[in-house]
């Protein structure tokens, strides 16, 4: 089944971006996806609502073009490269819209899923060789892109939130 993952920069190897989250090593490597994997895709869907049927997809195939063109020679293979695009994408959303609702996701997702960001670098080689970096990283890339790209777009922060911050600033400026 490896021949349905990503292989980097070899036509044969196109038909894993679309296929790649679906081909896991073994049951181990299918549960340590599938969880965060759920976790992650219903924050999306439940705070995004209908930007998250947009997001979703372009982090799919994203994530497995990027690793297509950056992937080491090798079959690149799981959906960690989706999880790690929720991850960033529902992390820096947050952070861009600033809304406190989707700021406390974030900080639930650095909690979740911080130490993972370890695991996007040419390091993770080292702590386990057939990790593939270039895929987190590939992920990790697509959500951010898509946070910065999609920041105008679905939930946003309420205008009275936005007037209450703006009048706290001119009391505390009349306050000095």
């Amino acid at each position: 089944m490896y021949w349905l993952g990503v292989y980097p920069r070899e036509f044969s190897g196109l038909l894993g971006i679309f296929t790649q989250p679906l081909v896991h090593s073994g049951f181990k490597h299918l549960f340590s996806n599938s969880v965060p994997l759920l976790f992650l895709l219903w924050c999306l869907l439940f705070f995004y609502k209908d930007l998250g049927y947009t997001v979703f997809p372009l982090l799919w195939i994203f994530s497995g073009l990027i690793t297509w063109c950056i992937g080491r020679e090798s079959w690149h293979i799981g959906a960690s490269g989706l999880v790690y695009g929720l991850s960033f994408f529902l992390f820096f959303s947050g952070v861009f819209r600033r809304h406190i609702p989707l700021m406390a996701i974030s900080i639930l997702v650095v909690f979740l899923y911080g130490s993972a960001v370890w695991y996007m670098f040419p390091v993770a080689e080292l702590i386990q060789e057939n990790i593939s970096w270039e895929g987190h990283l590939s992920g990790a890339i697509s959500g951010f892109t898509c946070a910065c790209v999609l920041r105008k777009y679905g939930p946003q922060k309420p205008i009275e939130e936005i007037q209450d911050e703006e009048n706290e600033e001119v009391e505390e400026k009349e306050e000095n």
